[in-house]
């Protein structure tokens, strides 16, 4: 095995820590287990003679050797953990879920940007063989169109009082079915029974409802008399169906039924099972999700499973708590909602004109103008400006004091930090090569555009690059590479054409502002102030 630069420690060796331990270290990149339970560091050090056993997470962040850090701790640890390591300056894989709110989650997000790490989350699934195949049969169009997914997740196992069987249980499909359907709930309701603790639900089900009309359920139980991992998904020409209980042969099944009309009714016609092989390619998921996060690290690409993902996910998981605690009593979180209306702050303008969806942020001091939309999920920094025709989202992060100009689209996928002015029609994309028929939102590249940056009008970016700090794209130029600090881009593709100050001036020899007279120095990232 080739020997990595790569150093993980790994905090908790627990009930499903010892199994990131073991993985991580068959993949040769384990330093440090960390872990407070004197039995468990007992173990560790009988099993793993090789890599020390620390009680103290300090050992592991003080350490300038460790690379990243993977927490699998309980949930409620999950923010301060993580908010920790990422300050250390380290990348960060986070068990499910990112953390027990949805701020919190924004908060990590946030972090992971400012530090420029990695952070991670352990939503398993999309790294099992058997679901990186059924979302391709999906893609491919061989169930047709999706119309209703329904999830079973049941055991009789480790019963949880940290949290309720929605957290522990559900993050997986959720995560999941967000993924293949490809767009975020319009609806959310839930209903939960209590009967071990009065205030923790046992048994949860989830009802989400799309803007395209998919459906979907989540049944999740640890009050069951057997294990129960299936997940079913119906369209239009066939159904999926992926129980993770079977052989690895019999995992993911093809039924290819469909429902025919005759003399007005609707008919079902059955045809023979074709199970889907898995064996020739198999991994065990765990270590295929491990080697994601060692990939993710070493090409500083975002993994799938990114802090934006589980924020989605978070967002899900808080709107199904509230139903379940408002006793059943639906909860809309689309542009119409039925119970929970969008109040902005006091010292923010938005026009009556604009829709925001239920779960956004908006900063003290932002202007929202004419027939602007923001979706769920965005937050919207301080004293930013939001121009007429704008739409925002789902699940984007604005800075502060951003500018963004009238009919400007910004998708889910893309990042703004402070200070960044949109210009005019400008234009982002999210998917590289978009299909009408195919949803392909599992594939959303991410485009993260740094503090000061100017985006000319009608100019269009490419997804999946990083334009740098007070970089400046000309009007109407093509971005399809990353752009460097400062640099002034024009033309289609765009080139670069020299530099550009903080005040937007481009710069004269010697990298010296004419107008404010301000000097920078090159870097391999580009010019900084001198």
């Amino acid at each position: 095995m080739k020997k990595s630069n790569i150093k993980i420690s790994v905090i908790g060796a627990g009930y499903w820590g010892k199994n990131l331990v073991r993985n991580f270290h068959q993949l040769g990149v384990l330093k440090t287990i960390c872990d407070g339970d004197g039995q468990i560091q007992v173990q560790m050090r009988k099993d793993y003679p090789d890599v020390p056993c620390i009680g103290q997470l300090d050992g592991a962040l003080n350490d300038p050797s460790i690379t990243a850090v993977v927490i699998a701790t309980p949930a409620v640890t999950h923010f301060a953990l993580a908010a920790q390591a990422l300050e250390a300056g380290k990348h960060v894989f986070v068990e499910k879920p990112l953390a027990v709110t949805y701020d919190e989650g924004r908060q990590l997000v946030a972090k992971a940007r400012v530090a420029g790490k990695i952070l991670f989350v352990g939503h398993i699934l999309h790294y099992h063989q058997g679901v990186v195949r059924l979302k391709k049969m999906i893609a491919d169009g061989k169930i047709g169109r999706l119309q209703y997914i329904y999830s079973r997740r049941l055991s009789l196992g480790k019963i949880r009082r940290e949290e309720n069987i929605l957290w522990s249980f559900a993050p997986h499909d959720i995560s999941l079915i967000l993924s293949i359907v490809g767009e975020d709930p319009s609806y959310v309701d839930a209903v939960g029974s209590n009967f071990l603790h009065a205030s923790i639900a046992d048994v949860t089900m989830t009802n989400l409802k799309f803007p395209s009309g998919i459906g979907a359920h989540i049944f999740v139980s640890w009050l069951n008399p057997y294990k129960e991992q299936r997940l079913v998904v119906v369209g239009s020409q066939g159904m999926l169906v992926f129980d993770d209980t079977q052989d690895v042969d019999e995992k993911l099944v093809l039924y290819p039924h469909i429902i025919n009309w005759k003399d007005g009714l609707p008919i079902a016609e059955k045809a023979a099972a074709i199970a889907v092989s898995l064996s020739d390619q198999w991994e065990e998921p765990l270590k295929a999700e491990c080697r994601a996060f060692i990939g993710a690290i070493t090409t500083g690409q975002q993994p799938f499973t990114s802090g934006e993902e589980g924020l989605r996910v978070l967002h899900v998981l808080e709107l199904s708590q509230k139903s379940m605690k408002e006793k059943d009593v639906p909860i809309s979180v689309g542009s119409t909602p039925k119970t929970v209306k969008f109040s902005p702050p006091k010292d923010a303008f938005v026009h009556e004109t604009a829709i925001i969806d239920d779960g956004v942020r908006i900063g003290k001091g932002a202007n929202i103008w004419h027939f602007s939309h923001v979706l769920s999920g965005t937050t919207i920094g301080e004293q930013c400006n939001i121009g007429q025709n704008v739409v925002i989202g789902p699940d984007v992060n604005i800075g502060d004091g951003c500018k963004i100009q009238n009919n400007v689209s910004v998708y889910k996928g893309v990042t703004l930090e402070d200070g960044v002015f949109c210009g005019p029609s400008m234009v982002f994309t999210n998917i590289h090569n978009p299909r009408a028929k195919f949803s392909k939102m599992d594939q959303v590249r991410p485009t993260l555009v740094k503090k000061g940056a100017t985006l000319g009008a009608n100019c269009t970016i490419v997804c999946g690059h990083t334009i740098g700090n007070y970089a400046f794209v000309g009007a109407g130029a093509v971005i399809t590479k990353d752009v460097l600090d400062h640099a002034l881009m024009v033309g289609n593709p765009a080139k670069q054409i020299g530099w550009a100050c903080i005040c937007g001036e481009k710069l004269a020899k010697l990298f010296r502002c004419p107008a404010c007279k301000k000097s920078f120095k090159k870097t391999p990232a580009g010019l900084i102030s001198a």
